[in-house]
């Protein structure tokens, strides 16, 4: 056949036949705004996919990029180090808690994730427990696209082109108050979505399980986030049974919900916390697998000893990425960044939730920081998602100008963190009009 030359891409999670039909090319951008190769424009409504925190062609970061890029592009990585990633690896430590003081770079969340599980199952072998290997994870959640994360993840769709995945993964429900399969109110709902997490330790045999992998705000599951009891329970019960607790913050990390990192808010802390999306503004590809000392100091020895964490890739803890990834730190304090998010946060809700008035098919608007969902509703007898009607507001925004997530049932917004309460008002009226071009 002859192919159009997007075709000859693939695009993620796209058929290319149809997209190829109707390509959408972003050609530039600045602050949050796109423009494709037609020339028109759109408000970047998800921050590319919760990625572009400090905005498009932020002149900081790519000044600080342009300096590295003169000094040092690539080094050797299985034999040295380079400033920016010391420089990196230091501030991330000063952010976080005392416990916090060893960082393994990566080039995605999806490795970030991964190499987290391996470090995981490598630190009980290294302590006196090689039998313990399995991963307690939730369903609805996601974790990225290697196989590992992949396994880990408990999101049907994403897996079963790939199954069988990695063995040794176990899931529990999630903590969803709104879709809880017991029809328990929400405090109970949180007490037993986190009791399962002990009770699958305990029929599986707390001697094998090394990990438990949560995301602390659940994106595919539909924007959802358990009280800070479920934390602390859950903190217990790995403290318990010597079982690794790891948070996926790819996402929520770097001011998504209005903190440096969601575990601020909930107030407990992981042993392991993964990091990527906003961490380098989009300007490279980086991500973090931050390790408490607990973890880490398993990995430190003698050579002789072969302690060493057995895990790498090749343009992790890259010096432009990580020269990145300190510009976006720079501008996040010299901007007060998080203080904007908790300025203009609940302005988004409130606006987000004005749209009741006027379209009763809105459940629900839920969100934190300058992350916002909008839920609809749903046939009342089958279950199932009124005419996939999130998605088609999705194509809906995309032809009024506005790029946003559409789920069956919800759409959700995750904009660049410097957005303004103007540009906020802007982007809510062209999804009204979408809503209405699809109610």
């Amino acid at each position: 056949m002859t192919r159009k030359p997007v075709s000859r891409l693939m695009v993620d999670f796209q058929q290319m036949k149809d997209f190829s039909e109707n390509p959408f090319v972003v050609d530039h951008a600045e602050g949050i705004y796109l423009w494709d190769d037609q020339g028109r424009q759109y408000i970047d409504g998800l921050a590319g996919v919760f990625v572009v925190s400090v905005g498009h062609n932020n002149m900081t970061v790519i000044e600080a990029i342009m300096e590295q890029l003169h000094r040092l592009t690539f080094a050797p990585p299985l034999a040295s180090t380079n400033p920016p990633a010391i420089q990196l690896a230091e501030r991330i430590s000063q952010l976080t808690p005392p416990q916090f003081n060893v960082v393994k770079f990566a080039s995605g969340g999806s490795e970030a994730v991964e190499a987290a599980i391996k470090m995981a199952r490598q630190y009980q072998k290294q302590t006196g427990h090689p039998e313990k290997f399995k991963v307690i994870a939730t369903y609805g959640s996601y974790h990225g696209g290697t196989l590992g994360a992949l396994s880990a993840s408990g999101v049907e769709a994403r897996r079963t082109t790939f199954e069988p995945m990695m063995g040794g993964m176990v899931h529990v429900h999630p903590p969803n108050f709104a879709h809880c399969p017991l029809r328990l109110d929400a405090g109970q709902c949180a007490i037993s979505c986190v009791l399962q997490f002990e009770e699958a330790i305990r029929r599986e045999g707390p001697e094998t399980v090394a990990a438990v992998v949560i995301e602390p705000v659940m994106n595919v599951e539909g924007l959802v986030w358990p009280p800070a009891s479920y934390f602390q329970s859950l903190r217990e019960i790995c403290d318990r049974h010597n079982v690794v607790l790891v948070y996926d913050e790819v996402i929520t990390g770097f001011g998504r919900t209005g903190t440096l990192f969601y575990a601020e808010q909930a107030g407990v802390w992981p042993d392991i916390l993964c990091t990527g999306k906003g961490m380098s503004g989009g300007y490279a590809p980086l991500a973090a697998t931050i390790v408490s000392d607990k973890v880490a100091d398993a990995f430190w020895g003698e050579t002789q000893a072969r302690v060493q964490f057995n895990a790498g890739h090749t343009f992790a803890g890259n010096p432009l990425a990580c020269a990145a990834g300190l510009a976006v730190l720079d501008y996040f304090e010299s901007r007060h960044l998080l203080a904007h998010v908790a300025e203009v946060g609940p302005y988004l809700g409130q606006r987000l939730e004005s749209l009741k008035l006027h379209f009763p098919a809105i459940t629900d608007v839920r969100g934190l920081g300058l992350w916002w969902g909008v839920e609809f509703k749903q046939d009342n007898t089958s279950g199932v998602a009124r005419s996939d009607i999130g998605r088609r507001i999705e194509r809906a925004a995309r032809e009024r100008g506005l790029v946003v997530r559409g789920a069956p049932d919800m759409v959700s917004f995750g904009p660049p963190l410097i957005i303004t309460r103007e540009q906020i008002d802007e982007m809510v009226e062209r999804l009204a009009l979408a809503i209405s071009d699809v109610l």
